[in-house]
């Protein structure tokens, strides 16, 4: 014990001892991982600050105030902004006590955090993500289960519609249930269907030790995706209910309204009727017509999932669920895709501009689900997959994993489903290109990171931050489990560090982690019942330029928030990037599904991949 504390009280140094100037006193903040860390990661927080500092010296101290590490920050890695011109990382390597701790410099102390097992600290983060998809459940609107299908509207600008009324086309259709897209009560085949797979890939990834939450929170999704799927008629539902209403005002949408969800089934205003009390339903396509192949392959990759988690347990309920994916996927139009490709109504809400991936992913998935219920068929769809891999890796290799691509958690499943069923030898793509393309992936965020002052893989001066950067830590545990190479360990680590509270605005991105964290999202429910919205992913910063008509007046209904009007925020915006906590401000502050899906999945997938830390 004696040495183990003495270890502890060395002073951090690199190279040879050689005497240090004084430093001057250090003013500014300390951004930490308010998540904390696991014992044997490699751990950094950061001094943002206001004058230089070389060679500042800090103190850990442990709950109790004593004193437990010392060491000087390391050489600045940059300026932020004109008020912060230096950011100087802080080692924290030497950390490996279980315990409650702060950081000193001078005067300054960080928010404090934990080290703790990674276990503990992914699976708090798994926890949170599922209460969020919970929250999002749609229990209010009944009439959503005898819906009218109306004809794809014309829109003016943006997603206003240009046409003076709706055309009914179809219906009663039952698309009850399922989850809120976002902060709004739109319902997407498109992001419920990426909820479902980030829940499930969660599930699968983390075996007994995910207990029943993940696959609970996916029941609801996987169930909407089984009615918006209509099998006898071959048709896909792809939206319930619209943005905004139309140019000439006769109806509104549902971004035009600020309402608790039991509301809506009770209004009885005329120009109301397809925001609140009769919500249109549109299809993906016409009736028995090919579908767009990013929809068709991620739903049927959603309802092959399904089956593979059911397949022990509810065989039937498994057989039924392949049979959707298998129907769904053979409707694919990978002939003569749409341009652009179907997402959402407006296409702007989604705008997605490749389809390979998610063709790969519906394929792979199948095979999977074949092999685990014993049923022949695996190989060809395998061969299918490695054919869609390579569409993928000749012409769409521009992004990592997120909403708009989901060829990472395709390239680590298919290489999976390729030693299941033969090996690669004869297919367009083999493990060596996917494992390639995983690293390319890795390596694009790495090279940010590698040139941020807080080491940063994401692109934040754009939408879905977030969403990308907690992509880039499932992509690190997904190659590592499918090549062996632990080479971006620290990358992930420094990426989840950013996410959760080592950025420079010193906050976490999901809500709930740390002390820290959006206190008013762009969200109705949480806003009108003041509840904590635990576990949601907010966009995080964006370009500054989509602020340059202020935030607007506050929606009739709205609570103020923050009460003060005040940007918290507003002294740390830098490097082409703001961050602003307002419920009016969706340019940041929003949370979505595929937001919160891609932390669920990378917390899970991490968890696996540093058990024995």
């Amino acid at each position: 014990m004696f040495k183990l504390v003495m270890s502890l009280l060395l002073v951090a140094t690199t190279g040879p001892t050689t005497p240090v100037a004084a430093a001057a006193p250090a003013a500014g903040v300390i951004r930490v991982d308010q998540a904390g860390f696991a014992p044997g990661e490699s751990k950094r927080a950061y001094l943002m600050s206001t004058a230089p500092a070389p060679a500042a010296r800090f103190t850990v101290l442990d709950a109790a105030g004593r004193p437990v590490l010392h060491g000087r920050v390391g050489p600045s890695r940059g300026s932020w902004n004109a008020a912060y011109p230096a950011v100087y990382p802080i080692d924290l390597d030497r950390l490996d006590r279980p315990g409650t701790y702060r950081i000193r410099v001078g005067a300054l102390v960080s928010p404090g955090f934990r080290v703790r097992p990674a276990g503990d600290l992914y699976g708090e983060l798994v926890r949170d993500g599922v209460t969020f998809f919970r929250t999002q459940r749609d229990r209010a609107h009944r009439n959503d289960a005898h819906a009218t299908v109306y004809a794809t509207p014309h829109f003016a600008t943006e997603d206003v519609i240009a046409d003076a009324d709706l055309t009914p086309i179809g219906g009663p259709v039952d698309v009850a249930g399922g989850w809120y897209d976002a902060g709004d009560y739109l319902k997407m085949t498109h992001t419920t269907a990426y909820g479902v797979i980030s829940l499930l890939a969660a599930a699968r990834a983390l075996g007994p030790a995910a207990g029943a939450g993940p696959r609970a929170a996916a029941r609801a999704g996987v169930d909407w995706l089984g009615r918006a799927w209509d099998q006898r008629t071959a048709t896909l539902r792809l939206q319930v209910g619209i943005g905004s209403g139309n140019e000439a005002g006769t109806f509104t949408g549902d971004h035009d309204l600020w309402r608790l969800p039991g509301a809506d089934d009770r209004d009885t205003d005329p120009a109301d009727r397809y925001a609140a009390a009769h919500r249109p339903v549109f299809d993906a396509a016409a009736p028995g017509a090919p579908i767009s192949p990013n929809l068709a392959g991620r739903v049927a990759a959603a309802f092959a999932l399904a089956a593979q988690l059911d397949a022990a347990r509810h065989p039937a309920r498994a057989r039924a669920e392949l049979r959707a994916a298998t129907s769904l996927y053979a409707r694919a139009d990978v002939k003569s895709p749409p341009e652009p490709l179907v997402t959402a109504l407006p296409n702007e809400f989604y705008p997605e501009d490749t389809w390979h991936d998610d063709m790969e992913l519906g394929a792979t998935e199948i095979a999977l689900a074949l092999h685990r219920l014993g049923r022949p068929g695996a190989r060809a769809y395998v061969r299918d997959a490695a054919g869609f891999a390579r569409g993928y890796l000749a012409a769409e290799t521009g992004d990592t994993f997120n909403l708009y691509d989901v060829s990472a958690l395709a390239h680590a499943d298919l290489v999976t489903a390729i030693r299941q069923t033969g090996g690669g030898h004869d297919l367009a793509a083999g493990p060596g290109a996917l494992v390639g393309d995983l690293r390319r992936q890795l390596r694009t965020g790495a090279d940010r990171a590698a040139a941020d002052p807080f080491h940063a893989g994401g692109v934040y001066t754009d939408f879905d931050v977030a969403s990308h950067t907690f992509g880039l830590i499932a992509t690190e545990a997904l190659y590592r489990s499918a090549s062996g190479d632990t080479s971006f360990a620290a990358f992930a680590t420094r990426q989840r560090d950013w996410l959760l509270g080592a950025n420079a605005w010193g906050t976490s991105f999901m809500i709930g982690v740390g002390s820290t964290f959006p206190r008013c999202p762009q969200h109705q429910i949480a806003n009108l019942t003041g509840r904590t919205l635990t576990g949601a992913v907010v966009n995080g910063p964006n370009d500054p330029e989509l602020f340059a008509d202020g935030l607007g007046d506050p929606m009739d209904e709205m609570v103020t928030c923050p009460a003060d009007g005040k940007d918290r925020f507003a002294a740390f915006t830098g490097h082409g990037s703001r961050y602003v906590d307002d419920v009016r401000a969706w340019q940041t502050d929003e949370p979505a599904l595929d937001m919160t899906g891609s932390a669920v999945l990378a917390a899970a997938s991490q968890s696996v991949a540093t058990s024995s830390w």
